[in-house]
Formats: structure tokens, C-alpha cells, sequence
């Protein structure tokens, strides 16, 4: 076999993932890119466009496809009721109370704020960074770095992130066995955090002395586990429900549990501030809900797409599996979440092929450590992603020029990756 021939079913790939990541550079959405992806694929190897649309069709009916779709929405919902009613800023102003320390108070009002996803979440924090360091002889630099960097520091480990919830349904795990595999990367991010952006001999204490000065808030705990209590019962709950469906009811979707404490996190934020219907209509009127929806449909679609035009085995036909694996693990989640800033893109264009990849090599047993492993290398691509919403949006808020703020990033992102590389081998024993 000639070395074109040996390399045609990678070349047709790679044309489709350029297609795919050319609409997302040029912004003609995120849905429709990886859906032109998908069709490209299908064309290439051979699969008529009424097939591609059939297959399409065959996969937004699929149980894990409305389970997934439910969920997002609900995240959505409750991050939204949660910001319009104020019931974020009134958790923050209850736990400003109890922190002290400057640099800890820096770096947790964006963290906090990380734990509600929600797209350009970091300038909803960034306020609360420029009033701690309001004065505090800071670079505005500085301010845009920790604000974007904390912001993400759960993003590996917290069971609402989209990203995390179509990693463990496209690989068929449950959620909390995904993240007690990823967890880790919290860890990693917050001592890169420290180090490259809050340690002393980043930010000297003559810079942050000020910051010592008494808080604000009133520094109860009752008002802080009323505000925080949707929060507390979607997470709770959904964990606690996921892992009595797994133990008592194998056969029930543990997806559900997750649903249900999300739909009663939703109505207690809705009770609590008196939220009515006309509430539900505007947010399911929203287009940034319909958008994060048709993203779920065009992944899903892709996902069949490739099963159906059996890309991974001509792919393992003509090239050792190894190098299909280890491209579909590293560079390219990489390479899509540095291009879109955004983690459920690089979940969903890049892990059905390394699932299939894994499947085709009889590597089953080894999903859990490659959906790591891409999970971090994602992530770093979309951390150092100039495009990535947070990143301009805390740029702009600050007036900070981006390339002076992205080369400051550039390495801690280089680093998180190799981490990653690192505990894959640990996972692999």
C-alpha cells in the first residue's frame, strides 16, 4: 500500500475537521460548523447526503440524546434564575464576611462564581475582582489574569460543567466516575494559579496590604446557605440521586437523578424569589439556550456519522491504531478547544473518534484514562484559546490589550496539559 493510499481515510478526516473549524474561526456557529463537519465526513467516505440525514435524524431519538439535552437546559434555567433575581451577588455578599486574607479573597470571588456555569461567566465576577482590589496598586493585567484563571478552576471536576456531563454520557460512565478521575485538575489548577498569578513574588504584599481591610457582608451562615441552597440541592442531590439509581436501579438511567435535583433547584430559586411562569417563558425563549441545543443535536449527529461511515475502522485498516489514538487524545482536543473556547466543542468533534478508536482496539477497559487525558488536553486548548469568551470579555471589561494578558497564560496552559499527560500514565498503572 502506497503512502497515499495509507494516508487518504486521515487526509479525509483532517478535511472535515478543517471544515469544521473553519466555521467555528469564522463564527457561523458552533452547531452548524460541527453539523457541516459531519457532512463533509459522510461525503468523503462515501455516504449519500439522504444517508447522512437519516443518521442524523436516527440520533436526536436516542435516550442519551434527550437525557443530555434535558440536563443542559436545566443547568441553563438555573444559572439564569440565580443571576436575574440577584441571588448570586446576595451568596457573595453573605460569604465575603468570612474571608480575611487578601489573596484568598482575590481569588475566590471568581471561583465562587465558577461554580454556576454560564457562557462569559468571568465578567460577571470581574466587578467583584475590581472591588476587592479597588485599592491595591495592582496592574489591571493582574486583575484580568486572576479573574479568568480562578473563574475555570472547576472545570475538570464540577459534575454541572456541559463539558464534564457529554464526556461521561458520550463515554457511557457516570458522571461522578468521570470526575473522580479528573478531580485532580482542580488541584492542578489552583497551584498554577498560585504560582503564576498570586504568589508573592507575583503580586508583592506591598501590593495587596490594602486588601486587608475589614469586609463586607454580614457574615452569616444562614443567609449564606439560604442563598447557596438551589445550588447545594442541585449538586448534592444530583450526586446522591446518580449514585442510588447506579447501586439500587442499574437498569434506570442514573441521568435522571441529575434532572430531578436540577428541576428542584430551579423551583426553590423560583420560590425563594418569587419567579413565575412569565420567568420560564423568557428563559426558554432565550437564543442562547436554542443555541447550546442545536450544539447537543449536531454533536450527536456527528457521533452517528462517524459509526455509520465506519471512519475509525478504515482509519485502523491502514495505519497502526496507536497513532489514530494518540492523535484523537492529545492534538486534537487541543487543537478544537484552542480554536473554539469552548470545552463541550472539543468533547463533542473529537471524543466519538477516540471512543471508536478504543472500541476498534479492543481498549474498552482504557476509556476512563483517554477521557482524561483528552479532557485535560482539551481544556488547555480552550484555556489558551485567544477566542474564548471569558478571556475577551474580561479583557474588555479591564481595557487590557489581549496579547499582553494571553502570554502570561500561555505557559500555566502548556503546563496543565502536560499534567494531564502525566496522570493519564499514573491512571494506566
Amino acid at each position: 500500500m502506497d503512502l497515499f493510499a495509507s494516508s487518504l481515510p486521515f487526509l479525509k478526516v483532517i478535511a472535515a475537521f478543517a471544515i469544521m473549524l473553519a466555521g467555528i474561526r469564522f463564527r457561523i456557529g458552533l452547531g452548524i460548523s460541527i453539523l457541516s463537519g459531519s457532512l463533509a465526513l459522510a461525503l468523503l467516505f462515501g455516504m449519500a447526503p439522504q444517508k447522512w440525514a437519516l443518521v442524523g435524524i436516527e440520533a436526536l431519538g436516542q435516550e442519551k440524546f434527550l437525557l443530555l439535552a434535558a440536563i443542559v437546559m436545566s443547568i441553563l434555567i438555573l444559572s439564569d434564575a440565580m443571576e436575574r433575581s440577584g441571588q448570586s451577588r446576595r451568596l457573595m455578599d453573605s460569604l465575603s464576611g468570612y474571608l480575611t486574607n487578601p489573596r484568598l479573597r482575590l481569588a475566590f470571588f471568581p471561583a465562587l462564581i465558577g461554580l454556576l456555569p454560564m457562557p462569559g461567566g468571568a465578567v460577571f465576577s470581574a466587578p467583584m475582582v475590581r472591588t476587592v482590589a479597588e485599592r491595591m496598586p495592582m496592574e489591571d493585567c493582574d486583575r484580568v489574569l486572576l479573574n479568568y484563571w480562578f473563574r475555570h478552576i472547576w472545570e475538570l471536576g464540577w459534575p454541572l460543567y456541559p463539558g464534564m456531563i457529554l464526556a461521561a454520557a458520550l463515554a457511557d460512565i457516570p458522571i461522578l466516575t468521570l470526575i473522580l478521575h479528573t478531580g485532580i485538575g482542580v488541584l492542578v489548577m489552583t497551584v498554577l494559579g498560585w504560582i503564576f498569578f498570586l504568589r508573592p513574588g507575583v503580586l508583592p504584599a506591598d501590593m495587596i496590604e490594602s486588601g486587608s481591610a475589614e469586609p463586607v457582608g454580614d457574615c452569616r451562615w444562614r443567609s449564606a446557605v439560604f442563598h447557596g441552597l438551589p445550588l447545594i440541592i442541585a449538586i448534592v442531590g444530583g450526586l446522591g440521586l446518580e449514585g442510588v439509581i447506579a447501586a439500587t436501579l442499574p437498569s434506570v438511567p442514573f441521568e435522571l437523578g441529575v434532572i430531578a435535583a436540577l428541576v428542584v433547584g430551579i423551583g426553590c430559586v423560583m420560590v425563594q424569589n418569587g419567579l413565575g411562569m412569565r420567568f420560564l417563558r423568557d428563559v426558554l425563549g432565550k437564543k442562547s439556550l436554542w443555541t447550546m441545543l442545536a450544539v447537543i443535536v449536531a454533536i450527536f449527529v456527528f457521533k452517528d456519522v462517524m459509526g455509520a461511515a465506519h471512519v475509525v475502522q478504515a482509519m485502523a485498516e491502514v495505519a497502526g491504531g496507536k497513532a489514530t489514538l494518540v492523535t484523537s487524545a492529545v492534538f486534537l482536543p487541543f487543537l478544537v478547544g484552542a480554536i473554539s473556547g469552548i470545552n463541550v466543542a472539543f468533547v463533542g468533534a473529537t471524543f466519538p473518534l477516540m471512543l471508536g478508536v478504543l472500541s476498534t482496539l479492543g481498549m474498552q477497559d482504557q476509556v476512563v484514562p483517554y477521557v482524561v487525558l483528552g479532557s485535560f488536553c482539551g481544556f488547555a486548548g480552550v484555556m489558551i484559546s485567544p477566542i474564548h469568551i471569558c478571556f475577551l470579555l474580561t479583557c474588555q471589561f479591564f481595557k487590557v490589550e489581549m496579547a499582553q494578558a494571553w502570554r502570561r497564560v500561555a505557559w500555566p496552559c502548556m503546563l496543565l496539559a502536560l499534567s494531564g499527560v502525566g496522570w493519564f500514565f499514573v491512571l494506566q498503572g
